[in-house]
């Protein structure tokens, strides 16, 4: 199985997330007109949440094997490169940018399950070639992933990855013919993603953690927030060069609980800062312990990744 894999819907979709401190899963049934509804969202907690046994309780306590099923994986399980889109004909692609991964992996192209992600061109033609995001993991971790579903019976449809979870929140909040520019933190790190028209343009990895960004010593903190502020600031000149017909109108922040973070970043960026919340996005009445900053932060990419629908693919 690649990455971003779809089979006929069952009764639903479930995602399930595999934190370090346990299991996240989450329902959404999107709507025609109006927000997505949050029908679930759980966490249960677990020592080691990629267990058998941690599974297995959550598939009985939510019933998983009656939903279409997709995980996530985490930040440092993959590699998701830009690459020069390949002139060749379409059940080619991924052989070619195969190719052209073997020297840009931390490990042996052979070993990775790969995918590919388009990323849109100037529909005036002025833009100077035309790439697209591959995706690496380790063959061996996808398939440990695979086997984790298949032990306790249930069927894996998908295997999604924090960036393109981000991109549907971020699609849902765009101005109309504007770049939306979305930044959010998890115990893996910062992750900043740029979206025009619902498609992903830019994702980069910040490398400060939700837990540096709650740290009580003011000086580290203070650190925390220069750094990030110097990375935001090249990543959003460098996608101006590269794609200077998408005018990225602001950067929305999500919930991190920080004190002071979106202050911060609103006064040292020249791009207007927002801060958002998942009530932004979805529609929490059922769910109302999401209304605890904490809870979102820690909800915010599984739930992006439960507002998958089905697409047009590579």
């Amino acid at each position: 199985m690649g990455f971003f894999t779809r089979t006929k819907k069952k009764e639903g979709w479930v995602t399930v997330s595999f934190l370090r401190d346990g299991l996240c899963v989450a329902r959404v049934q999107r709507a025609r007109d109006g927000k997505a509804v949050v029908e679930l969202s759980a966490f249960q907690p677990a020592t080691d949440s990629r267990s058998p046994a941690a599974l297995e309780r959550a598939a009985k306590e939510f019933k998983l094997a009656s939903y279409q099923l997709g995980t996530m994986l985490g930040g440092g399980e993959y590699q998701l490169l830009t690459v020069e889109a390949p002139n060749v004909p379409q059940d080619e692609l991924r052989t070619a940018v195969r190719w052209r991964l073997k020297d840009m992996l931390d490990f042996h192209v052979d070993d990775a399950t790969i995918d590919v992600l388009d990323i849109p061109v100037d529909p005036n033609g002025m833009s100077r070639g035309h790439s697209m995001f591959a995706v690496a993991a380790r063959n061996t971790l996808i398939q440990a992933r695979q086997a984790l579903f298949a032990d306790i019976q249930l069927a894996l449809t998908v295997i999604d990855i924090p960036d393109l979870a981000q991109r549907n929140i971020s699609a849902l909040l765009e101005t109309e013919g504007r770049g939306l520019a979305m930044l959010s933190f998890d115990a893996d790190g910062g992750l900043l993603t740029i979206t025009f028209k619902g498609e992903l343009y830019l994702s980069r990895r910040i490398d400060v953690t939700i837990a540096q960004l709650l740290e009580p010593d003011t000086d580290k903190q203070q650190g925390c927030f220069d750094k990030i502020t110097l990375e935001l600031q090249r990543s959003l000149d460098h996608f101006d060069r590269q794609f200077n017909y998408v005018n990225v109108n602001k950067l929305l922040l999500a919930p991190t609980g920080a004190p002071g973070l979106h202050e911060y970043l609103a006064a040292n960026l020249y791009t207007p800062v927002e801060a958002m919340g998942l009530e932004d996005v979805f529609d929490l009445s059922r769910v109302p312990a999401l209304a605890d900053v904490e809870q979102q932060q820690r909800f915010f990419l599984t739930l992006g990744a439960a507002l998958r629908h089905e697409e047009v693919v590579l």
